[in-house]
């Protein structure tokens, strides 16, 4: 998360499309780019305020 939305690198919840994905790209800091989990798909989404974090990038990484 970055000033208290979702990033790059963030594993999401996307309730406007009904799926869980990983941000991977935020264009303009308005239009969200996400991958699906498993598999190729990707989608785009303009409502951050519909995607809910589920697990930061932060908890990802292993020290």
């Amino acid at each position: 998360m970055r000033n208290g939305k979702p990033w790059v690198g963030d594993q999401v919840r996307d309730e406007e499309a009904g799926r869980d994905g990983v941000i991977t790209d935020v264009q303009g800091g308005t239009v969200y780019v996400l991958r699906a989990l498993r598999g190729p798909d990707q989608w785009k989404s303009r409502r951050g305020d519909r995607l809910t974090v589920v697990v930061p990038l932060q908890d990802q990484i292993e020290f």
